[in-house]
């Protein structure tokens, strides 16, 4: 595994007047010569051209190690809302991406943030999906080289999986959400037979969704506080179509309900987000989220013990998920907690008070690998996990990419390791392995978390 060091690299010269294109304007970024970016002030609204901080990496194909040209990056905060303009890569795979940074009166950088990104691509799935994360990196301390402030590390390159042969003729979908005046994007879904295919609209609106199958397609925007008009699109293989979405005057939602955690072990309080149906992978129990809607806030740890609210939810369907972070919680789904996934229907400014409550119980806590993060195995791996309190068996399932079963296995009750035993594992691939607590007959008492026991093949 290459070691993660942020290395700072490139840049030159400090803070600038506004340059020849008008107004030095901050949430167009223009108005400033060539090389420089418009950034406000920290403290205020004043605004200056200056050096631009810039994410520096590759996009490339997992498997063969080519750069991937024309892929879509963008940086999301910890919100996950784009925090960004987009980038495109060149050619060989290689991007620059402007972060917009706060600035001190001489120019210099005043903030750092923790960023992560997303890069979409004709031709592969997105990442992060599926069962790879994105592992968050901070913008702090970078060196003035050669004009713009630099960061580049392992993390900043990016390899992406291929979708494969086999699959449906796709084309893509372009176009602009309206603006909100805040410079946060939104998540955008083309939903085509019950299936969402999705982007993130940058800072200043402007998305593009790959690989969505030939045909009629739904088209809608999620943002936190905001209600979007649908759209259709009529999508054809190999082409572009476009379609911009207009701000909607209907109102927001708040979506509120309970959590009940039932022999919680190491778990004492969870987080519940709303994730949007089309886009819901029953089998990895995990989809995508509009950025804000979390309770509690995105940014604050997991601290739900009862009652939760989230306000501001556009109108759409969604599935509401509790325990799916790490917080050693997961979903109770035996005879005594008995909890289904919850699908919820949002109308525009209809509150919603979901009567199920949620119960939460203490999860089968995964020891390797990929307790705290992807990690990378060489060889035949061995999972091993901590042992539950009264089952009777485990079932071990591992997962790739795509969401398919690589290999089932199990233990009898109190062994908490096993060696894989299926096919030979694929070099670029990640993995997931599950771990399912059982008592006899066939009731599952609990299981390992959503985000956890992800490895890779280098």
């Amino acid at each position: 595994m290459r070691t993660v060091i942020l290395v700072a690299i490139f840049l030159g010269s400090m803070v600038s007047g506004c340059g020849d294109d008008g107004p030095c304007d901050a949430n167009a970024n223009s108005g400033c010569d060539d090389g420089k970016s418009c950034e406000r002030i920290q403290g205020g609204e004043e605004t200056t051209c200056a050096a631009p901080v810039t994410v520096e990496g590759r996009v490339f194909d997992l498997a063969t190690n080519a750069g991937i040209g024309g892929a879509r990056i963008v940086a999301l905060d910890a919100n996950s809302a784009a925090s960004s303009f987009v980038a495109v890569s060149d050619s060989s795979g290689h991007y620059s991406l402007i972060i917009p940074t706060p600035r001190n009166p001489d120019g210099t950088p005043a903030a750092s943030a923790q960023i992560t990104l997303r890069a979409d691509a004709a031709g592969y799935l997105t990442f992060p999906s599926g069962i790879r994360p994105a592992l968050p990196f901070d913008t702090a301390n970078p060196a003035l080289v050669d004009g713009r402030y630099a960061i580049a590390s392992a993390l900043t390159d990016v390899g992406l999986l291929a979708i494969g042969p086999g699959g449906p003729a796709t084309g893509t979908i372009r176009g602009r959400v309206a603006d909100r005046g805040d410079g946060a994007g939104a998540l955008v879904v083309a939903e085509v037979a019950g299936v969402g295919h999705t982007a993130v609209a940058d800072r200043g609106g402007d998305f593009a969704i790959f690989n969505v199958p030939a045909g009629a397609a739904d088209v809608a925007a999620y943002a936190l506080g905001h209600n979007y008009d649908h759209a259709t699109a009529d999508v054809i293989a190999d082409r572009d179509v476009e379609v911009n979405l207009a701000l909607s005057d209907a109102a927001t939602s708040t979506v509120s309900g309970s959590v009940q955690i039932v022999n919680g072990q190491m778990g004492t309080a969870t987080s519940v987000i709303l994730v949007v149906e089309s886009t819901f992978d029953a089998k990895l129990a995990r989809g995508e989220t509009p950025a804000g809607l979390r309770a509690p806030q995105p940014g604050t740890a997991p601290n739900v013990t009862g009652a939760f609210s989230i306000a501001g939810v556009p109108a759409g369907r969604y599935v509401v998920l509790a325990g799916f972070e790490n917080d050693y919680l997961v979903r109770d789904e035996s005879s005594i907690g008995g909890t289904q996934v919850v699908h919820q229907q949002v109308t525009a400014g209809q509150d919603v008070a979901i009567a199920q409550s949620f119960k939460v119980t203490g999860s089968v806590d995964i020891v390797s690998p990929g307790a705290n993060g992807p990690e990378m195995v060489t060889g035949t791996p061995q999972f091993k996990w901590v042992d539950d309190s009264s089952e009777d068996r485990y079932e071990v399932t591992v997962f790739n990419s795509y969401g398919n079963t690589t290999w089932q296995g199990g233990t009898l009750k109190n062994v908490v390791t096993l060696t894989y035993g299926g096919p030979p594992l694929e070099s670029g691939m990640y993995y997931q392995v599950r771990v399912r607590s059982i008592k006899d007959p066939a009731e599952q008492i609990s299981k390992s978390e959503e985000l956890k026991g992800v490895f890779f093949v280098p």
